[in-house]
């Protein structure tokens, strides 16, 4: 596919059901669908935390585009990793706990990776957004409370950054704020732009 900016405006869709994905595309436009592709998350064997963020961005947005090829689709995902082992949404607060306690005194690796693409218009870009969450050290005590506060059950890593999260951090390495949230809306919104996707919208 070609990477050459396009001059046509298309219908927009979020190959997603996230609404934290969703608030932050909505800062710019609110004219754009929500569409949950059904694809396989799995990691694959020795997989890397980067390349599987990177593969499902991509395999989410293809997987709507493929029904929806006049449309100009969002795809992303992310992924945490601390000391190389992949983080997964923990699901309750036992599980929550263990991922805190095991990144307490650390850090954790988020990838946020994007994928934009419209079929009809061969238009292609992917892009991969880093983010690196250092830890205060944490008594058991605290991520108690924490958990009990926020329950963040969803979240990888354990944690809301635009919330309480933020109280349990030593600091947040990023170019982007909104990519530790679910979506680096710098290069989206530029991205979209280049798409034909009036920012702001109208």
């Amino acid at each position: 596919m070609s990477n050459k900016p396009q001059t046509y405006n298309s219908k927009l869709i979020l190959a997603s059901s996230s609404a934290y994905r969703q608030g932050l595309l909505a800062r710019v436009t609110t004219e754009f669908e929500c569409i949950s592709p059904n694809i396989d998350e799995s990691q694959r064997d020795n997989e890397q935390a980067k390349d599987l963020a990177e593969r499902l961005a991509r395999g989410k947005a293809l997987t709507i585009a493929n029904e929806h090829p006049h449309a100009t689709v969002i795809g992303s995902d992310q992924v945490a990793s601390c000391k190389s082992r992949i983080l997964g949404k923990p699901g309750n607060h036992e599980k929550a706990a263990a991922q805190l306690m095991a990144c307490s005194g650390g850090s954790v690796v988020f990838h946020t990776a994007v994928h934009v693409c419209n079929l009809e218009q061969s238009f292609s870009k992917s892009h991969v957004d880093t983010t690196t969450v250092r830890f205060r050290n944490l008594s058991a005590e605290e991520i108690d409370a924490y958990l009990a506060a926020e329950k963040p059950w969803d979240c990888a890593g354990s944690f809301k950054s635009e919330g309480l999260g933020i109280m349990l951090f030593e600091a947040i390495e990023n170019q982007d704020p909104t990519a530790l949230i679910g979506l680096p809306m710098i290069w989206v919104s530029n991205c979209l732009r280049q798409a034909g996707i009036k920012i702001p919208a109208k």
